[in-house]
């Protein structure tokens, strides 16, 4: 057996112990329509017998076993109707379930995956995976039940062939092991062109995701041209391979088509010259040879199920290889005790994104308790990733990050998210309310809201618009400015209280003034110690370096400095560089605008 086959069959297998009791009733529709269909094939011979025959031979009519033919034949029409009906509705619905169970899985893995992984994978890929690959993984199964039911049929279709002539069944059933040949060639030559189309889809999404999510970028620069361009080539690409796999399909499906046809014309030949010679009569030919015809549209549905199955095996694969990605974040059960600030500690931290390329080495730090403590380094220093290292969105390669203490590698699961918030430098919001996207859903009451808003200094802001906390804020905030989308995403970490907060160059595209109170409201305490949590702020800025308890000085893939910002200045020259490079940039930027106005 082709190993494409057999894997498509264990796919097909694996759908069936999912969901066995909605393919087995559609089974027994399935089993209904092929009893049906020999019956009908048994009742036209009948009607040939004992009305057509005899009308020609008297030049008369049986009404009665005319009357009956018909009410035979409206029986079975009836039979197959509702057989087919309840075939193809059942079989919908076992489709549509197990993609939708596939969707629901690869969307789990993709929450529990951790955030390397990730790194490594397009997002285009990843909403192929979900789509496109689990609509291909289960595409045969909606012919599944007819192809099932079908050998049920050619099983009583033999029988019943080989019962009126054993000749002409024999003629009738020659077409069979020619349709398994065929399927055989097809699944090797469509095999390898369905594997690369399905992986141009997954590549067109990727494309595609990324001129949506640089839209901007695009046409600030005037870019159109050159990104239809790049579009195109993947698209062109997709459009050949899919004509290639209409090629093959285009070759199979007439060939498929014509057997049982010349299954037919073989009985009819064989037929002819054996009524004549008296061994068979006209009745028991046109049974045989209508009982084909029937069933060469169930035979076709066999072809469709087999042509299925390369797509089927390369979209399996695809699923399969982010359901059986074993990626993970160990976790313990181990709880962070009380409200309080966390004291956070790393010792021997090392990181890199890729062997051999160290991004951090041997970091050490420890961030006090309810302490603002600024982190500062060049560009490409390692500061987000030392962010994400304490979040434990990243695990280190060697060393260890510790919370209160505890290794957070020890820690339960949803531990350390449920005490740390992360604001990055891009901040992201939804196509939805202010509330809706500072809450993230969560049950929050109004008043805790605007408390976040105003420690963020956006509350004035939120109160200003049409409909305050209800106004949409459009697709990644569209209708707001930079600042004040950073302060809404500052407001959603504040909203959860968080024992530990990291702003990571949160608040750069606002205001050093406003910035200033941001972080002055950081050290207040409004309700309880959480609301002045342990702060980590990534800045370049001179003013919140100078305001910060304590810096961190980033440099080297290591901490080479740490200290009161002053005492830094006077002995790191190192730090004094980075300083004035920053106070450099910021003095420009003041002039630029000073001219603009």
């Amino acid at each position: 057996m082709p190993v494409r086959l057999r894997e498509g069959l264990a796919v097909l297998a694996l759908g069936i112990r999912t969901e066995p009791w909605v393919f087995a009733l559609a089974m027994v529709a399935s089993v209904g329509f092929a009893a049906g269909t020999v019956w009908s094939a048994q009742v036209v011979g009948q009607v040939t017998a004992e009305v057509i025959e005899p009308a020609f031979r008297t030049g008369q009519v049986n009404r009665q076993a005319l009357a009956v033919g018909a009410g035979l034949l409206v029986a079975v029409a009836l039979l197959r109707a509702v057989s087919i009906a309840g075939r193809r509705f059942l079989a919908g619905v076992m489709q549509f379930r197990l993609q939708a169970r596939d969707r629901r899985a690869v969307t789990r893995q993709y929450l529990r995956l951790p955030l390397r992984w990730h790194q490594r994978h397009p997002t285009g890929a990843l909403l192929s995976n979900a789509n496109a690959d689990v609509e291909a993984r289960w595409a045969p199964i909606a012919p599944l039940p007819m192809a099932v039911g079908t050998l049920m049929l050619l099983v009583l279709a033999a029988a019943s062939m080989l019962r009126v002539d054993v000749v002409l069944g024999a003629v009738a059933l020659a077409v069979l092991p020619m349709v398994v040949a065929v399927n055989v060639v097809y699944q090797r030559r469509l095999g390898p062109i369905a594997g690369r189309a399905q992986a141009l889809r997954a590549e067109v999404s990727a494309f595609a995701y990324e001129s949506f999510d640089g839209a901007l970028v695009v046409k600030a620069l005037g870019r159109e041209d050159a990104e239809t361009q790049r579009f195109a080539r993947s698209t062109h690409a997709l459009r050949d391979a899919n004509v290639q796999v209409g090629r093959v399909r285009g070759l199979f499906d007439p060939v498929v088509e014509a057997l049982p046809t010349l299954a037919v014309l073989g009985v009819l030949v064989a037929g002819t010259g054996r009524v004549a010679a008296g061994l068979v009569s006209a009745a028991e030919v046109v049974q045989v040879a209508y009982l084909f015809t029937i069933m060469s549209f169930p035979i076709r549905a066999i072809g469709w199920l087999l042509g299925e199955m390369p797509r089927s095996v390369v979209g399996s694969r695809r699923v399969q290889a982010v359901l059986d990605a074993d990626e993970s974040m160990p976790h313990g059960e181990l709880r962070l005790a009380g409200r309080d600030p966390l004291l956070v500690e790393a010792t021997g931290v090392d990181f890199g994104y890729e062997p051999g390329t160290p991004t951090l080495v041997d970091v050490a730090l420890s961030l006090p308790r309810g302490r603002l403590v600024a982190l500062v380094g060049a560009t490409g220093s390692g500061k987000s990733t030392l962010v994400a290292l304490l979040a434990r969105l990243l695990d280190p390669d060697q060393g260890e990050v510790r919370h209160d203490g505890i290794p957070v590698t020890g820690l339960a699961h949803g531990e350390v998210p449920a005490a740390t918030a992360v604001v990055p430098q891009q901040a992201f919001l939804f196509d939805d309310t202010v509330r809706d996207n500072v809450t993230l859903g969560r049950d929050v009451p109004d008043e805790q809201v605007w408390a976040a808003l105003r420690r963020a200094h956006v509350a004035d802001v939120v109160a200003a618009l049409p409909a305050g906390l209800d106004t949409m804020v459009g697709e990644r905030g569209a209708t707001l400015s930079g600042g004040q989308r950073q302060r809404l995403a500052l407001a959603r970490a504040l909203v959860r209280r968080p024992r530990f907060l990291l702003l990571d160059d949160a608040t750069s595209a606002v205001d050093p003034d406003v910035e200033r109170r941001i972080f002055d409201a950081l050290r207040s305490s409004e309700h309880t110690t959480a609301d002045a949590p342990t702060t980590l702020v990534v800045t370049h800025r001179p003013a919140t370096m100078a305001g910060a308890d304590e810096v961190l000085l980033l440099d080297g893939r290591t901490v080479a400095g740490r200290g009161r910002h002053a005492d830094l200045l006077a002995s790191s020259p190192r730090y004094a560089q980075i300083v004035r490079a920053y106070e450099t940039v910021d003095d420009e930027a003041e002039v630029l605008v000073r001219g603009a106005l």
